[in-house]
């Protein structure tokens, strides 16, 4: 089989949340360097990205994070949602690419489910939508998320066609990666933003059926699979 279908996750993948993140380290009056830092390491311990707030400021623990997005709502502060001006240079040519060539093309993440029509409306923004994406969904639509199988079961189903057939992209080996190759589909890991440059150390990142840089290089990555 080859690829027919290839989805992909929604941040650090198509979105960079560099911004988002250090709008908290604004709000916490905290070095944008030291959270980026911080955030780093927590992920490389394999902790839960969220403990970085109480590392960071202990003073605050455990830090609540709902309640303070309220408190920024709240000071007139930019929301934690994602803009146009945050996807990645790639990945509009990347979603271009894969149309071009044929591959049914998916989107969908650990994301809420308002988070679709804002990557509709800013994919929309440079006219990448609707003629080069097929789905676009959300974990919370779904009702099922990252890492469970029924997860990549419902990708496997939206994709229309085998799980060794389709591919699933993201920068996170315990969340995208791995549970796709457990799944039978293709693994792409993307080695970029905060998971993907600490998950490149892990051992487990050999497991990885393709692993690449850039969404520039997703697809003659998959175009070069050999067809089994």
């Amino acid at each position: 089989m080859s690829v027919r279908a290839v989805f992909l996750d929604v941040g650090e993948t198509l979105i960079d949340e560099s911004r988002l993140w250090h709008l908290w380290a604004d709000w916490l009056d905290v070095p944008r360097a030291t959270f980026d830092a911080a955030l780093h390491d927590v992920i490389a311990r394999r902790e839960d990205h969220r403990r970085v707030f109480d590392v960071l400021r202990p003073d605050l623990a455990p830090f609540d994070v709902a309640a303070a997005r309220e408190a920024r709502r709240a000071a007139g502060w930019p929301d934690d949602a994602f803009e146009p001006r945050d996807l990645y240079p790639d990945a509009v040519p990347c979603l271009r690419a894969l149309h071009a060539h044929g591959w049914r093309v998916g989107i969908v993440g650990n994301q809420p489910a308002a988070a679709e029509s804002m990557l509709l409306g800013a994919l929309g923004t440079l006219g990448a939508a609707g003629a080069v994406v097929d789905v676009v969904a959300s974990s919370e639509r779904w009702g099922v998320a990252k890492p469970s199988p029924a997860f990549f079961a419902r990708v496997a189903a939206a994709a229309g066609a085998a799980p060794g057939e389709t591919a699933y992209v993201g920068d996170r080996l315990d969340n995208d990666v791995l549970p796709a190759i457990a799944a039978g589909m293709v693994g792409v890991f993307l080695r970029r933003g905060p998971w993907g440059a600490a998950h490149a150390a892990w051992p487990e990142a050999a497991r990885a059926t393709v692993s690449i840089d850039s969404l520039a290089a997703l697809p003659a990555a998959l175009a070069a699979l050999p067809v089994v």
